[in-house]
């Protein structure tokens, strides 16, 4: 199925001239705000410039990788902003990786130098000492406060001296080591909104077909590969995105009602590093020129309740994990939802009861998107306009073709990877014959043309032939009011071949196996029905809420063998 014609020519011709362009159209407005700091478009160009000319200066060959390892801090974008200006390639890099996950990923991509929050110097220490990381050349290193002025100063003397949140650390006498603060003291940028010049004093020149990103996917499941994403596919996904969110006319919006010039404000909590956060918050801020409100870590929820009570915001993209835990907290009507206009779920499904919570607490309807790393990542999105959570995952976006084929969700358009970073067996394993990028997922239509996304081809669950997704027992799981999460994995059973065995989180501690067996018999079929249940404290998860099947399928392993 495809709707809409291709996405329309767009002037920018590459995230170069994004960056430039968000400078120079929107110079005062604020870009980032963090630790009650803020980071105008224009203070954005100036110390991206800083930065990318420095990197330059280091004279690393064309097409060269630069590894972004940073948590959601004001040197986040201008990291990754530099890196593009300087036309090198960013690998975004999660900074909780241990050194094994570090020093594949780096080895992977041949990064050759390497931008981190020295919190985790000690990690690129280890991968080191352990690994190897055998084309790092040059790290620069910053602290949490780095681009907060005086604050950050204090912020710098607390994580260091009485929090003890950086741990000692020492690099191979070879590397080039340089300081954030250095850079910008030492790297003077007359006009930041202009093209960055290399060795040559020649303007430095990307195009659409240029790689921007590799972007690391797959790390739960087995080797994370890198997606190859060019220029061109995440402009073209903004194009994409900004055709559904229509930002302009919610501006618009917002200033006729509050009678005086307004600017949206998204709340970019999960991570910069993926794939749903670099598009949705960073790129598509530069793009349409709101502001993002960096928070450092979503599980911390006390600090996301306390940023989100101090100023109104319009644009919340986030995980169905992350959306009931604010619901379940008890401070969660100090939060000021009172000019929401759009949530978002993706990255994981939205559940049914905390989508019809959501709309009841902020009268915001939970909306859903459905995209991969190797998509940049959107490939459907449930119109903004509707009035109801439907369980879908919307439509094609503009110029995207989506197909089932034996259940699988395949996809063709702008936006789609190039292939897989060395590794041109996965590259050809992952494209049908006509060019069509296989997801991995199954999916349906529903009678009005949405898509619908019935499981993870790889969590299905086999019982007695027949097949069993996890989705469908954990929607059916969670609806019991004292059930806060629950996450179903398939177990071995002698009689069936697989048997599903659940995960549950308690609201309530009343709550029992039996009352959920009731429950659960009274909605699913009998080869769907848990045959056990397992209370568990809380799920584990990835860094932006994804439940880690994988760690509980050990879990089970564990319990059946009494270690």
């Amino acid at each position: 199925m495809e709707v809409g014609a291709a996405v329309a020519h767009r002037r920018l011709k590459s995230l170069l001239e994004l960056v430039e362009h968000a400078t120079r159209t929107f110079g005062d407005r604020p870009a980032y705000r963090s630790f009650h700091t803020t980071l105008s478009f224009r203070d954005l160009g100036g110390q991206s410039a800083q930065l990318g000319q420095w990197l330059v200066r280091q004279r690393f060959p064309q097409g060269s990788r630069i590894g972004v390892m940073l948590p959601n801090i004001l040197q986040n974008p201008i990291a990754i902003a530099a890196v593009l200006r300087a036309g090198y390639i960013v690998v975004n890099i999660n900074p909780l990786y241990t050194p094994r996950e570090l020093a594949q990923q780096m080895n992977d991509s041949g990064a050759v130098a390497l931008i981190a929050l020295e919190n985790f110097a000690h990690t690129i220490q280890k991968a080191e000492l352990t690994f190897g990381l055998s084309a790092l050349q040059c790290v620069v290193l910053t602290e949490l406060g780095d681009s907060l002025g005086w604050r950050g100063r204090l912020i710098n003397l607390l994580v260091r001296w009485v929090k003890r949140m950086v741990p000692q650390w020492q690099f191979p006498s070879q590397w080039h080591v340089m300081r954030w603060p250095e850079i910008v003291r030492t790297i003077a940028v007359a006009t930041p909104e202009l093209p960055l010049v290399d060795e040559q004093n020649q303007p430095i020149i990307r195009t659409r077909e240029s790689i921007g990103f590799l972007q690391y996917t797959g790390g739960t499941t087995g080797v994370a590969k890198g997606a190859i994403l060019t220029h061109g596919n995440i402009l073209s996904n903004l194009d994409q995105c900004a055709d559904w969110l229509e930002p302009e006319a919610l501006e618009r919006e917002l200033t006729q009602q509050s009678g005086s010039p307004r600017s949206l404000t998204m709340v970019c909590a999960l991570p910069l590093y993926h794939i749903f956060s670099l598009t949705a918050c960073m790129m598509l801020g530069l793009k349409s020129g709101f502001k993002n409100l960096l928070l450092v870590n979503p599980r911390d929820l006390k600090s996301v309740i306390s940023a989100l009570s101090k100023e109104p915001v319009h644009l919340f993209p986030g995980v169905n994990t992350l959306f009931n835990a604010l619901l379940n907290h008890p401070r969660f009507d100090e939060m000021n939802f009172s000019e929401l206009k759009i949530s978002v779920g993706g990255g994981m499904a939205v559940s049914a009861s905390v989508a019809t919570r959501w709309r009841q607490r902020t009268q915001s309807v939970l909306l859903e998107g459905y995209g991969l790393s190797e998509t940049s990542p959107v490939v459907a999105a449930t119109p903004r306009t509707l009035s109801t959570f439907t369980g879908s995952v919307g439509l094609p976006m503009p110029g995207t073709q989506i197909e089932l084929r034996e259940g699988e969700i395949v996809v063709k358009g702008p936006q789609v990877m190039q292939g897989y970073w060395n590794a041109p067996e996965e590259t050809r394993a992952a494209f049908t014959a006509d060019g069509f990028f296989k997801t991995g997922d199954i999916g349906a239509w529903d009678c009005d043309g949405y898509l619908h996304i019935v499981d993870r081809k790889k969590d299905m669950i086999l019982v007695s032939g027949f097949n069993v997704y996890p989705n469908e027992i954990e929607q059916v799981v969670c609806d019991h009011p004292d059930v806060s999460e629950c996450a179903a994995v398939g177990v071995p059973d002698a009689v069936t071949g697989e048997a599903v065995r659940i995960f549950v989180v308690k609201k309530s501690t009343h709550l029992t196996a039996e009352d959920l067996m009731a429950h659960c018999s009274a909605y699913l079929t009998n080869y769907k029905r848990p045959q056990s249940i397992h209370f568990i404290e809380s799920l584990p998860k990835t860094a932006v809420g994804k439940i880690l099947r994988r760690d509980l399928r050990a879990l089970v392993t564990e319990l059946s063998t009494g270690k």
